[in-house]
């Protein structure tokens, strides 16, 4: 049925690579929706050596049992004149290049030879680019041509031991782009994909039980699509693999003048703007030459026009140097805060809690025997206290209306009270001047009696402030942190209410800009926002949860950057990655996929031991002996197995579906070892299974890959490196 759909009846279509693997499927796909097509391959192997007709033959044989129209070509892709001239000959005409034929010469940077260099970047990029080169003047002449480039996550990203890949691979995308632009009036389209399927290429990188779930069949759909004549799609790059396509796209931070005019430009002027330059805040997506060239005249414009004073200066602002020592380390106020178990509850339905889940109820009912306070409310008695004083500050042009809460820092160094007085006491730890503006920095202590309860440092920009001369960066800030480049260990999703900003604002943030139309609009904003605040509680109280099994007392410190405003009634998704006590997160507003809270984390405190009567059944456990004899193998050859493995990998054992032990090896760092509990840094794979489960792989009884895929073995992190593991465990476990 599907094949009525998008037809390529009297198309004719050129694949290269198509005895096998991703060409193989692109051939069949495009002969069962009526196109004739050329079946290229040389027949050698997935290095390059060799040569055979049988490899093409098969599939054109699969084309012709099926009805369909195929010839076979035995030529390399460096004779490119020739795979053409088949087409040409055996149906008089070509419309679509499929480029996808490719070798691999896996070595390390300083490993590769030569004719490993050359060999990759014959095939890849100059074999496309003569194939296409031959095809080109008959789709230019016909009026119609679809091409397809085939680079790599290994080209986008970089990937060890694939320098010669990835350059090529990189090198196709700059052609596609280019071809592109020039083919566009003759209605010729040029698309890159980078796939990731199983094939020749994969299976030396990937397990067999993964090359056979990421099928080609599940790459092909995508070029088919970008091939028809009613895709306009043109000079765009798209990841594919496993029944996901994403597309591509370069972004470019707004960047920094580092010069003024008839000033020279040093090196320490781009030290010191270095921050700015790489600041990826309301960043632009520039998609051609043009837009990329258009960015630098402007900044000769601005020059010009600014004489000797920094682009980053507002006219308004006095620019000569502002003393800050007077003003670093100034108390600004100190506030008493008196409350019921009242404000805790509202602050926690303020930051979405509710009676529908049991588990906050603590947090809800001051008649529950656990009730407690959210560790975030710990900046509501600390805002009280920070304003006091903040627009007197000598020398600066402070206009609170024009200040932005950039980031916030909260230590809790214990339980929040559920009621009573709290003491917070503000002063300025830092003051830098970012050009366009000032950034204060504001530490508030919060005190129960003579107690520290909490500290909270707020990052507040206020716009047209800057240009006093004052330094960019400080020792004191508390610093954002990026997540891990991995998909997030867990993703939780929150609707909030249209009036969540006018629930939230009870807790005492009164701010007429999150309720006030009118206020809103002077702002620049369509409509109220939310407080950045009642977004950071939402993380924050996921996190407790998914993390900290809502215990307060493990909750110690999070750190926030305010990214994009969210707006009420928009949903909020929140992804975090556990790395070791660390826990990484950021907020995206799920109907725009924009990033609300970038660079956040939670440090949480291990859980406490159980008690001594509910004892952790870890006498049974065979896997302990199994980790005590790596553990012994490691002491003997561990410098060998760091060198050969280089990974942390931590074990969560478990035992009637509940954690029994946790081990670790670390074949990292020094000459490895192997303990008790978790990775004491962060682990690369960490691997949930089962005592049992655990002894019948050792003991080869049952594959990994299969124990992956039937959901006995859980892995997160690097699932790559699990191969490394398995050669450990079956050369140095056996008991």
């Amino acid at each position: 049925m599907a094949a009525a759909g998008l037809r390529f009846d009297g198309r004719v279509v050129l694949v290269t690579g198509a005895g096998g693997g991703l060409g193989r499927a692109y051939a069949l796909a495009f002969a069962e929706r009526g196109a004739s097509v050329v079946v290229n391959d040389l027949g050698g192997d997935f290095k390059g050596y060799g040569k055979s007709s049988s490899a093409a033959d098969k599939v054109v044989d699969e084309i012709r049992a099926k009805g369909g129209k195929a010839v076979p070509n035995y030529d390399s892709v460096e004779d490119g004149e020739k795979l053409v001239k088949t087409a040409l000959e055996a149906f008089g005409r070509i419309d679509i290049v499929i480029n996808n034929a490719g070798i691999l010469r896996d070595r390390s940077f300083v490993r590769i030879s030569d004719e490993d260099w050359d060999i990759i970047h014959r095939i890849h990029l100059r074999g496309s680019f003569l194939v296409t080169r031959a095809a080109w003047n008959h789709m230019k002449n016909q009026k119609f041509g679809r091409i397809i480039m085939t680079s790599s996550a290994a080209g986008i990203y970089g990937n060890f031991g694939q320098a010669n890949y990835s350059a090529a691979k990189l090198g196709l995308l700059g052609l596609a782009n280019t071809i592109a632009i020039e083919g566009r009036k003759y209605n010729i389209h040029c698309n890159t994909i980078a796939p990731t399927a199983g094939s020749r290429l994969t299976q030396t990188v990937m397990p067999q039980d993964l090359v056979d779930a990421f099928k080609p069949e599940y790459v092909a759909p995508l070029v088919v699509w970008l091939c028809h004549e009613s895709c306009a799609e043109n000079g765009s790059l798209f990841e594919v693999g496993a029944g996901w396509i994403g597309k591509l796209r370069w972004e470019r931070s707004l960047g920094a003048i580092v010069r003024g005019k008839n000033q020279p430009m040093t090196p320490e002027a781009v030290r010191d703007k270095w921050e700015k330059v790489c600041d990826f805040d309301n960043a632009s997506k520039p998609r051609t030459i043009q837009e990329s060239i258009s960015v630098l005249s402007d900044a000769l414009s601005q020059i010009e026009s600014q004489g000797n004073v920094s682009m980053n200066a507002t006219r308004s602002v006095v620019s000569s140097s502002v003393d800050t020592t007077g003003i670093v380390g100034r108390e600004l106020a100190t506030n008493v805060y008196t409350y019921t178990h009242l404000e805790p509850i509202l602050y926690a339905l303020g930051v979405g809690m509710s009676t529908k889940d049991p588990d906050h109820l603590k947090f809800l009912f001051e008649g529950n025997e656990e009730f407690c306070c959210l560790p975030s409310f710990g900046v509501i008695p600390a805002q009280t206290s920070m304003f006091d004083g903040v627009p007197s500050l000598p020398g600066l042009n402070i206009d609170l209306a024009k200040m932005l809460h950039g980031e916030q820092y909260l230590e809790l160094y214990k339980p929040l009270p559920t009621s009573g007085q709290l003491t917070s006491v503000s002063t300025v730890a830092d003051i830098l001047d970012k050009g366009s503006g000032a950034v204060l920095l504001i530490d508030v202590n919060t005190y129960c009696g003579k107690e520290l309860v909490c500290y909270n440092q707020f990052s507040l920009f206020f716009v047209g402030a800057g240009g006093f001369g004052g330094k960019r960066t400080s020792e004191k800030a508390k610093l954002t942190a990026n997540p891990p480049k991995r998909p997030p260990d867990a993703v939780i999703s929150d609707v909030t209410t249209p009036d969540q900003a006018a629930l939230y604002r009870l807790s005492g943030d009164w701010n007429p800009l999150h309720l006030d139309p009118s206020f809103a609009a002077l702002g620049g904003f369509k409509k109220p926002i939310l407080h950045g605040l009642c977004t950071f509680g939402f993380a924050a109280r996921n996190v407790l949860k998914q993390f900290a099994d809502n215990d307060v007392n493990r909750f110690k410190a999070i750190k926030v950057r305010f990214a994009k405003p969210v707006y009420p009634g928009q949903t909020l998704q929140t992804e975090m990655w556990k790395e070791g006590n660390r826990i990484h997160f950021q907020t995206k507003i799920k109907e725009t996929g924009e990033v609300a809270i970038a660079g956040g984390y939670v440090d949480i405190v291990p859980a406490l031991a159980k008690p001594a009567q509910e004892p952790l059944m870890t006498e049974g456990l065979q896997s302990n002996l199994v980790f005590e004899e790596i553990g012994r193998r490691v002491k003997e050859m561990g410098n060998e197995l760091v060198k050969k493995v280089n990974a942390i990998f931590q074990w969560d054992i478990t035992k009637d579906g509940k954690t029994a032990m946790q081990w670790t090896i670390d074949l990292k760092n020094g000459s490895g070892a192997v303990y008790q509990g978790p990775a004491r840094s962060s682990a690369d794979t960490t691997f949930t299974l089962s005592d049992e489960d655990f002894m019948d792989v050792v003991q080869q009884k049952i594959n990994p890959q299969k124990a992956f895929f039937s959901g006995k073995l859980k892995v997160k992190g690097n699932i790559m490196l699990s191969q490394k593991l398995e050669m450990i465990l079956k050369d140095y476990a056996k008991l």
